[in-house]
């Protein structure tokens, strides 16, 4: 299996399917609850914007860098957001989860935590990665304790690491979680579904 292969991922309260324009309305729809869009610190679509970046997330899957999905809410089946493997190194078998956002009304939610297990299973577990990263922004406190939650840990700050749209310099947080990490992560990650199976 290649690591820019358009896969499919399902657990109980979410299904990761491969993004595609047919999720457009939705993703409007979720981007619009929240509109997370005008957070300074995030780069997160307009509801105008919403085609333009699928379009750019799918050129970016062609070149084999980017994996992107649509994040599928069971209970309704309705597209609530949209998360990527990207920065695939596939060499050495690392790869970074990102670009990752959800409508208001299911951030925070058992959701969120069994779609970064999915996305963690089957990077350390089919593509056999020695390290997956999470990086953001150094003001996304919220971002970043969601991370901490998940149970990376903090690799550094890359100061000046980039240019936001507003010329504004962005410091990026990097976190990761190595495979010699995974399984007391997953058993966190199970815990927190409130699963005591290890599968």
């Amino acid at each position: 299996m290649s690591f820019s292969d358009f896969i499919s991922l399902h657990g109980t309260h979410v299904s990761l399917v491969p993004l595609s324009h047919a999720h457009r309305d939705d993703l409007i729809e979720a981007v619009i609850d929240g509109e997370l869009f005008n957070l300074w610190y995030t780069s997160v679509p307009t509801p105008a914007g919403l085609e333009e970046e699928i379009d750019r997330r799918l050129g970016l899957h062609a070149r084999g860098s980017m994996v992107p999905f649509a994040v599928i809410e069971s209970s309704s089946r309705q597209a609530v957001g949209m998360t990527t493997y990207m920065n695939i190194d596939g060499a050495n078998r690392r790869l970074e989860i990102g670009s990752t956002w959800y409508r208001k009304r299911v951030q925070r939610t058992a959701l969120n935590t069994e779609c970064k297990l999915l996305l963690l299973n089957h990077a350390f577990e089919r593509l056999n990665c020695i390290a997956v990263e999470f990086r953001t922004h150094n003001f996304n406190h919220q971002s970043r304790a969601a991370i901490e939650r998940l149970g990376a840990r903090l690799d550094g700050v890359l100061r000046q690491h980039q240019i936001g749209r507003d010329g504004i310099l962005r410091d990026t947080c990097v976190y990761s979680v190595l495979d010699r990490e995974w399984p007391a992560v997953k058993a966190h990650l199970l815990h927190r579904l409130g699963r005591n199976d290890a599968s």
